[in-house]
């Protein structure tokens, strides 16, 4: 019950919370105010719990709250963002006990006074609003984990997600890769670990209906080439294009050459725009054997041979590489992004 003196505590409550967390915001504003969030967020559903769970309520409540806290510190109380803050709070309460997170300002004290987070959220608030609108857990925390990892923007993140990375890389995997995803994120042992379904290079600008060459091709992936780096994924480093080797007067050239960091190994793209041939798969053996012997050194590990085709031919693969192959891949590439709806009943 509200009492006379003070009709509205929850907002008085919500008003301290704030101004401790600018009085301490000394070292690290994200962490800061993501513990604030996650406090306000609490408020607001302890709120709604004392008795108090009218739908009506609850949208009076927030529309109040808002009003008062732009008055007080300026924008970024909107309702909809104290909506935010309170389904932050319902979704990762489980990362906070009762106890510690009842500690407010000792908490944010010793956030303040070490430089280290004392609480398991790296991310931006801007970051944690997408993760907010995913639903499936699984999913959210692989985001969360790559995100982190490797220092997605909100942007990329965004980006990620639309192109179904989680759906393209659980594809290859089973119930427990799946689940391996959604705790420590893509750790990358072996060749298939880096690899996706299906490329999406929407980012080059090249549409599905119009003509280009494979040389239109490798220019518009150079022209992008941090765009493309970020699709391949994690350990990849550019190393060149067309890089040519030579023997019994023949020259050849591989299309674009990186190394895998993590794999410790060169990987070698051929870039096809067309139908996956037999002939491109023995070009591919060719190239692969010459950096293994020519190339590589005893430290490290086997070349990897990707084509990036247009349209991949299975049956081909099947019968033209050994069973088990470990080395050469043919891997699709879309123009558009795909289809996540598409992407999830595969999964299930």
């Amino acid at each position: 019950m509200r009492s006379k003196n003070n009709p509205f505590p929850l907002f008085e409550n919500i008003k301290t919370i704030i101004a401790e967390t600018q009085h301490y915001i000394v070292r690290n504003v994200n962490a800061a105010m993501i513990l604030a969030y996650f406090q306000i967020g609490k408020m607001i559903v302890e709120d709604e719990q004392h008795g108090n769970q009218r739908a009506e309520y609850a949208k009076e409540t927030l529309i109040y709250l808002s009003d008062e806290l732009n008055k007080e510190f300026g924008k970024g109380y909107s309702v909809s963002n104290l909506e935010y803050m309170r389904n932050f709070y319902i979704t990762y309460q489980h990362r906070i006990s009762q106890t510690v997170s009842g500690k407010f300002a000792q908490l944010l004290k010793s956030q303040t006074l070490s430089g280290k987070s004392p609480i398991p959220f790296q991310l931006g608030w801007s970051q944690y609003v997408l993760l907010l609108k995913i639903k499936n857990e699984d999913e959210r925390n692989f985001y969360e984990i790559e995100a982190a990892a490797n220092n997605w923007s909100v942007r990329e993140l965004q980006r990620q997600y639309n192109s179904a990375l989680f759906e393209r890389l659980a594809l290859s995997k089973d119930k427990n890769g799946i689940k391996q995803l959604a705790t420590k994120g893509q750790i990358i042992e072996k060749p298939t670990d880096a690899l996706k379904s299906h490329y999406v290079l929407e980012f080059l600008g090249l549409k599905e209906e119009s003509k280009y060459s494979e040389n239109d091709f490798e220019t518009a992936i150079i022209d992008k080439l941090e765009h493309f780096m970020l699709e391949l994924g994690k350990g990849f480093l550019f190393e060149g294009r067309q890089r040519r080797f030579t023997f019994e007067g023949d020259s050849f050239f591989v299309d674009l050459v990186f190394y895998n960091r993590l794999l410790k190994c060169f990987v070698l793209f051929d870039l096809k725009i067309g139908k996956l041939t037999h002939q491109d798969i023995g070009q591919m053996q060719m190239y692969v054997n010459y950096y293994d012997r020519k190339i590589k050194t005893k430290d490290e590990t086997p070349t990897i041979g990707i084509i990036l085709c247009k349209e991949e031919n299975r049956t081909v693969i099947e019968f033209t590489l050994p069973q088990d192959n470990n080395q050469i891949f043919a891997k699709e590439y879309k123009a558009v992004l795909p289809s996540k709806e598409a992407l999830k009943k595969q999964l299930e």
